[in-house]
């Protein structure tokens, strides 16, 4: 026994090792993607004083308005900020590493404890292969995606606090009647929601373990239906408190809280295929991508029935190995793969797959990999030596391909120029490329990435306003006009098409019309700090004393840590300039947005509406037609494809009435006439046999 002892610890020293040199480069990564508006823009993480304030106000966690409630993790990054002095990316990496170490010993236990369960009498192998489980989880490149994407350390939460909670349930039996191994779960659900799944996996581990339901080898273990009415009976209060905090985080989540998918029902017919993606990525992850170009599936295509097949095998052979004690492991591990998936394939979410979505299920699958991988090799002893060393290559491979992935997370130009070569088609990838160029002042190379983001994004504002930006660095004034004109007209309610007009505006010292950009941006989004900042600046240089005034105070009442607030918000006697005697503030003004831009994204926008009408994407055709619509009120064209669109989808009365309405605006309108005509007669052939009886 010792000298397996001595074994286990050189095998956990080298592990150890090599995962802190698979990861020694991803301490000092940057903020990336939803860090900014999460972190490094909004003033609220400054204060420590704005703990409490994160438990009751969702949307002080970002400076967007479509946030969910994660308290948790806000706090978390809170602390950081402080114990960094500001946001220095060491510590928040730091530790976001520390809790997936946690996570990682943590792990182990868990692990041989569910194999010793599986065993009637346990092997001195179960620990090993916990640990080569734990490790290969540890060192996989998948898990960078989460580990560098900062904000995204809920995952880590998420995935921390049900492997918690689940040990703390199967270690100490006699503290479930009290509830208390719940605490790790519900922590972890108040940094996100996905944690809220826990009761389904505790239900299927006492199923499978504590019950050995439908068990041919064990006479006396009850039936499926009574071993499943037994673990309810079990886990009940798991359930109950779940449900009540799963009913909290539903209250408590920001009113304007927005999924994004434009259709659910394909994104959810999206999703099996996106868990055969990640099910391949576990034993071959080539396309790691922090920002992948999927699309939606339609319900019959190949890749949506590979993906119903998948999910059909995969649940079958949960099933098949849940009949034997000894293969129960497995069985555990496929439906925690399945059950960690399940939120977000069911939350219909603006990206149909994200990487960092892989960190929970794959605690599963490697704990259903490395079980099955155990009992053939004790079936096959002679092949003992080969697979430990395919499994060192393996291992070595993992971490060299982690180092790679962190590199790759080392600065926004790095991360995008990696999404732009893997998804040339990703208008998203492009922009942000080009933006991380532009930040260096190379327009040159930005300028066409962001042209190509455009087109393939018509009506996306980020491109157009970017584009301001490029040409506004490139002195092409005229084009920086009309692009950063062009953005709010395609985003009017959004806060940074303003901004960035206004910041424009303002370095060209036309400060009317930048105050007004800029006031309609924090008129549209409070919390937009950046313009509020600018916008101080420029009640300063229009002597605005007593605008000035009001904005710094109303800013130091959202958060006291704001450093332009600060400054402009001192007495008089301790700023460090006298300020200019107060005048009465101008009367806001609105942009005047040309005409000639208004109606050419209108009929951008329509032209690609009718594209997707003609591809029969409804939904999409529907909602760009109704953008087009609130561009040009009066537009018969746009009429009469939204009438298409809803004829299509059995809705031809609305169709019907969109027609006669373009009529009304042109009464010469010889298509939406032709296409009248057919409509009133394809519902007389409909109402017809129902007059007959």
């Amino acid at each position: 026994m010792a000298r397996i002892d001595r074994r286990l610890l050189l095998l956990c020293s080298g592990l150890a090792l090599l995962l802190l040199l698979a990861w020694s480069n991803h301490f000092q990564n940057e903020f990336h993607f939803d860090d900014f508006h999460t972190i490094t823009t909004n003033d609220f993480v400054k204060d420590l004083r704005n703990i409490p304030l994160f438990f009751l106000n969702a949307q002080i966690s970002s400076t967007m308005r479509n946030i969910s409630w994660r308290p948790v993790t806000a706090v978390s990054v809170a602390i950081d900020y402080w114990l960094g002095h500001g946001y220095k990316p060491f510590f928040f990496q730091f530790s976001t590493f520390l809790w997936f170490l946690v996570q990682l010993v943590l792990m182990v236990f868990l692990f041989r404890r569910i194999f010793d369960q599986a065993a009637a009498d346990p092997h001195p192998s179960n620990l090993w292969t916990a640990v080569l489980a734990t490790a290969c989880y540890g060192l996989h490149p998948a898990n960078a995606e989460t580990v560098n994407y900062i904000i995204q350390r809920a995952d880590v939460y998420n995935t921390l606090g049900t492997v918690a909670t689940l040990l703390w349930f199967i270690a100490r039996p006699e503290q479930r009647k009290w509830g208390w191994y719940l605490i790790p779960a519900l922590v972890a659900s108040l940094a996100k929601a996905p944690a809220l799944i826990f009761p389904l996996i505790l239900l299927a581990y006492v199923y499978l373990f504590e019950f050995g339901a439908g068990d041919p080898e064990a006479s006396s273990r009850p039936g499926r239906l009574s071993a499943g009415l037994l673990a309810l009976r079990a886990t009940w209060l798991a359930f109950a408190v779940t449900a009540a905090a799963a009913i909290l985080t539903a209250k408590m989540t920001a009113s304007t809280y927005n999924p994004g998918a434009i259709s659910a029902s394909l994104y959810r017919i999206t999703q099996p295929w996106v868990a055969l993606h990640y099910f391949k990525s576990f034993f071959l992850p080539t396309e790691l991508s922090a920002d992948s170009d999927w699309t939606y599936v339609q319900p019959f295509s190949p890749q949506a029935l590979a993906g119903y097949l998948f999910v059909a095998v995969l649940l079958a052979v949960a099933h098949y190995t849940s009949r034997k004690r000894e293969w129960r492991p497995i069985s555990f591990g496929i439906l925690w793969f399945f059950l960690a998936i399940l939120p977000t394939a069911m939350l219909p979410l603006a990206d149909v797959t994200n990487d960092h979505r892989m960190f929970f299920p794959f605690v599963g699958l490697v704990l259903a990999v490395f079980w099955a991988l155990r009992l053939a090799l004790l079936r096959k002893p002679a092949w003992t030596r080969a697979a430990i060393a395919a499994l060192v290559v393996v291992l070595a491979l993992e971490a060299a391909a982690t180092h790679q992935r962190n590199q790759v997370w080392r600065s926004e130009e790095s991360l995008w120029r990696d999404v732009a070569e893997k998804s040339p088609r990703n208008g998203r990838g492009l922009m942000n490329y080009a933006a991380a160029l532009l930040i260096r002042g190379d327009f040159t190379n930005g300028l066409p990435l962001l042209q190509r983001a455009a087109a393939l994004n018509p009506l996306d504002f980020l491109p157009e306003m970017n584009l301001g930006v490029a040409y506004g660095g490139m002195k092409r004034d005229a084009e920086a006009d009309q692009h950063f004109q062009r953005s709010i007209v395609l985003a009017p309610a959004f806060w940074e098409p303003h901004y960035y007009y206004g910041h424009w505006l303002e370095s060209k010292g036309r400060l009317a019309e930048a105050q007004a950009e800029l006031e309609s941006a924090v008129q549209y989004n409070l919390l937009s700090f950046a313009a509020r900042s600018l916008l101080m600046q420029v009640y300063e240089e229009t002597g605005n004393n007593a605008a000035l005034e009001t904005l710094a105070q109303e800013t130091l009442k959202l958060a006291g840590e704001d450093e332009t607030a600060r400054h402009f918000g001192m007495p008089t006697g301790q700023h460090p300039e006298q300020p200019v005697p107060p005048v009465q503030p101008a009367p806001p003004q609105s942009t005047t947005l040309t005409p000639a831009v208004a109606q050419a994204a209108a009929e951008d926008i329509l032209r690609d509406a009718t594209k997707d009408c003609r591809a029969e994407h409804y939904d999409d055709c529907l909602a760009k037609t109704r953008r087009v619509l609130e561009l040009r009120p009066e537009y018969p064209e746009a009429y009469n494809v939204l009438a298409m669109a809803f004829i299509a989808t059995g809705r031809g009365d609305d169709g019907i009435e969109a027609l006669q309405h373009a009529l009304r605006i042109n009464p010469d309108y010889e298509t939406a006439k032709k296409n009248l005509a057919w409509a009133l007669e394809e519902r007389k052939k409909v109402l017809a046999p129902t007059a007959k009886k």
